[in-house]
């Protein structure tokens, strides 16, 4: 143990004592670590904004049915073109089919202006609903409160502001009971959402939720709606997607040979897509790091042959004093493991300091892991090791005579 703490202190006495040229020893490695950290922290921030973002609009707990699939390759882009519109009418028959299926909401939505007053807010977000959507709501109320049922199946003229909007609107003045205009028409307020903040610079709080009655009053009823679907409990997700399924196909008379012309999807589809083309970045990461860590694997290799020859006397003077062949391998591979892992611990530094530079300066997060910080350590150490192999063998395989003789 003390020879491996000597060998160690040797190699960061070496390190100190050239420091351009062992800081250009490591370039390789700094670079591969510098890339880990960044990537993986950069992607592990987005992972987690993306979920939660996702679970917000689908839901974790239920399952969403449109008209077309989220996902689609070229053959199916022409076959669901014509796909049927979703309409209320198979919300009804969804919900009267299964008994795994606790609640079913229909929705709809479009952009239009909103104003009160003088002020006006253009591309606002309007979501028309059905009575059903507290069952699903993924917000809660700041001021005020949500649309009664009463008032939705009525198709009564109120709102749900998002908190962005209202602030738009109001600033600091209160909004509820406020008459508001959307796309000319007059809208009581009753109750303004908690803040969610941004998704990539875009705001999440920028809509308003009224009555799917009035809203197809509003923009007419020749449009598709999305049907939002609960199972009684989350186990039965898989059944109640299956029922769901039937239900759809039964209502719309397919044939057991015809396709369904209809989306169905979870959550997890949608976060299942997204982790495929993160793994994409991550597999061009690895090509860097790789060819990263195997141009700096051979120059540590060639300075640590470099310095083997350097201190060939001092070898040489140890195997004559008694040194074994695995004390002379040992000293040269734990210096070539020391200097590798310094290189490490560089990029892990310049990593974190460019992630955090990124998150601040623009909409991506930072979420820094430590299994990324170990994964660096680990994979230097490592480039260290098999790239050290060589000048150690060399270094234990010197004849001590031959080596006292050198210059």
């Amino acid at each position: 143990m003390n020879q491996i703490l000597d060998s160690i202190v040797i190699a960061l006495q070496a390190v100190w004592a050239n420091k351009l040229r062992s800081f250009m020893t490591v370039l390789g490695n700094i670079v591969a670590v510098t890339s880990i950290v960044t990537v993986v922290t950069l992607i592990q921030g987005m992972n987690g904004m993306v979920a939660d973002a996702i679970v917000s609009d689908v839901g974790a707990d239920s399952f969403t049915i449109q008209r077309r699939p989220p996902i689609l390759n070229e053959d199916d882009e022409e076959r669901t073109r014509n796909n049927p519109l979703i309409t209320i009418d198979e919300a009804d028959a969804i919900r009267a089919f299964s008994p795994m299926i606790a609640s079913v909401a229909a929705q709809a939505q479009r952009n239009a202006s909103v104003s009160y007053r003088t002020e006006e807010v253009d591309n606002a977000q309007i979501q028309g609903v059905t009575s059903s959507y507290l069952d699903f709501s993924t917000f809660s109320v700041e001021r005020g409160r949500m649309m009664s049922p009463v008032e939705v199946e009525r198709s009564q003229l109120v709102a749900l502001l998002g908190w962005g909007l209202a602030d738009r609107l109001f600033g600091d003045i209160n909004p509820l009971d406020k008459t508001i205009k959307i796309a000319g028409i007059n809208f009581r307020v009753v109750g303004v959402s908690e803040q969610k903040g941004s998704f990539f610079g875009n705001s999440q709080d920028n809509f308003a939720v009224i009555p799917l009655g009035a809203y197809q009053r509003l923009f007419g009823a020749r449009q598709s709606l999305q049907l939002m679907v609960k199972p009684v409990t989350t186990d039965d997700m898989t059944t109640a997607m299956d029922d769901a399924t039937v239900a759809m196909r039964v209502a719309r008379r397919l044939k057991p040979s015809e396709p369904d012309n209809f989306g169905i999807f979870t959550s997890e589809t949608i976060l299942n897509i997204y982790r495929q083309v993160t793994s994409g970045i991550f597999a061009v990461l690895v090509g860097i790091v790789a060819l990263s860590l195997v141009v700096g694997g051979i120059v540590i290799m060639n300075i640590m042959l470099m310095v083997v020859s350097e201190r060939t006397r001092e070898i040489g003077l140890r195997k004559a004093l008694g040194a074994k062949r695995k004390d002379i391998m040992t000293q040269v591979l734990t210096e070539s493991i020391t200097l590798s892992t310094f290189g490490g611990l560089i990029g892990i530094g310049l990593g974190s300091l460019a992630a955090t530079a990124i998150a601040a300066f623009t909409p991506l997060p930072a979420r820094l892991e430590m299994w990324s910080v170990i994964l660096g350590i680990g994979i230097t150490a490592a480039v260290g090791l098999f790239f050290g192999a060589y000048p150690a063998s060399r270094a234990a395989a010197l004849d001590p005579i031959e080596a006292l003789r050198r210059e």
